[in-house]
């Protein structure tokens, strides 16, 4: 091999040498590439996750309080509706809201008086029933006998105002806020009595009482909040002198009134 075909052959082993060497290089950017790539992705979807709104949140840990959270949505809208409503005074809306919270606690109370005693009561009560002599004379009261028509008997029911039988319990309130509150929980009571019967756990039952109480409260306090009255119109010291020196107007004949501004002016 003579020296030509010897320098040859080198410079063709040195272009290889470059080749390999760059082929290489762009294979290593590529991986790096694919690699950052994928990287950026994961990055960017837990990214993304987490500024996602919670659409389905964990229930709470009460059953309770969950089946009360599903009713509050259906009954406090009502609420807010009619006790807004009472706009003449405030008078009317604190009836309205004794009675509804009065209403809640009468209709709840036999419920929660029936889970406490369970059937140890249950027991106790047939024991006594047992013990019992039935009298065969019976009472005076069982002796009475009802002259009274059909009509007669139906136009003293329609004479009993049930609003007033609504009202026991709360004195000395407002009517109209009475009279709004019976017909505002009219819409609400089945709901609030079929709620309360889904739970048997009495932890359950007691929770869901009090904070049902509780929350009403609280939305009460909102629902007033929102009604307070507008602020009153800001004003200041020269304008209240002014308001109160304002001079009468002149006689006939006399000079005309200062414009408030000179007024104002020329004290």
């Amino acid at each position: 091999m003579n020296s030509q075909e010897e320098e040859s052959l080198r410079e063709n082993i040195r272009h290889l040498i470059k080749f390999v060497k760059k082929k290489k290089i762009n294979e290593e950017e590529e991986l790096r590439h694919i690699i950052g790539s994928l990287l950026d992705y994961e990055l960017y979807s837990i990214l993304t996750e987490a500024s996602l709104p919670d659409v389905d949140p964990a229930p709470n840990k009460s059953t309770g309080i969950n089946v009360l959270e599903e009713l509050l949505k259906k009954i406090i809208p009502v609420l807010e509706t009619d006790y807004k409503s009472l706009t003449t005074n405030p008078d009317q809306r604190d009836s309205f809201r004794a009675h509804i919270i009065n209403a809640v606690v009468n209709t709840l109370t036999p419920a929660r008086v029936n889970t406490a005693a369970g059937d140890e009561e249950s027991e106790e009560l047939e024991a006594v029933d047992e013990e019992i002599d039935i009298s065969v004379g019976g009472s005076d009261d069982d002796k009475f006998i009802d002259i009274r028509t059909d009509a007669e008997k139906a136009t003293e029911e329609e004479e009993t105002d049930p609003r007033a039988e609504f009202a026991s319990g709360v004195e000395g309130a407002d009517e109209t806020g009475r009279n709004m509150a019976y017909e505002s929980f009219k819409k609400v009571e089945s709901s609030i009595i079929d709620s309360y019967e889904l739970l048997s756990n009495p932890e359950d039952q007691e929770l869901f009482y009090d904070y049902l109480i509780a929350n009403l409260k609280l939305y009460f306090d909102k629902f007033e909040t929102e009604l307070a009255d507008s602020v009153e119109e800001p004003s200041n010291q020269a304008y209240d002198m002014a308001k109160e020196e304002e001079p009468e107007p002149p006689e006939e004949g006399g000079e005309e009134p200062l414009a408030l501004q000179e007024y104002i002016n020329s004290l």
